[in-house]
């Protein structure tokens, strides 16, 4: 069963007063940011999407988004 994180919240806590709490929940958002774009990529790339479409959105060049989410390790 997959987690469903709850991003306002932790959007909610990365403005909380203690430091500690706040940090904690901007490494959560960070992680489910993460998540999600690796999502999105998969979901581009099954539909069509060329690797210079994927990076122009994301804002990194080509050979980034590809070293990241592409090769051989990534589609074994």
């Amino acid at each position: 069963m997959t987690e469903e994180v709850d991003m306002s919240a932790l959007v909610s806590h990365a403005d909380d007063d203690d430091p500690l709490r706040a940090l904690g929940a901007l490494a959560g958002l960070r992680r489910e940011v993460e998540r999600r774009e690796a999502v999105a990529v998969r979901r581009a790339r099954t539909a069509g999407a060329s690797w210079v479409a994927i990076a122009a959105m994301l804002g990194v060049s080509k050979q980034a988004v590809h070293r990241k989410y592409g090769g051989r390790r990534r589609e074994a």
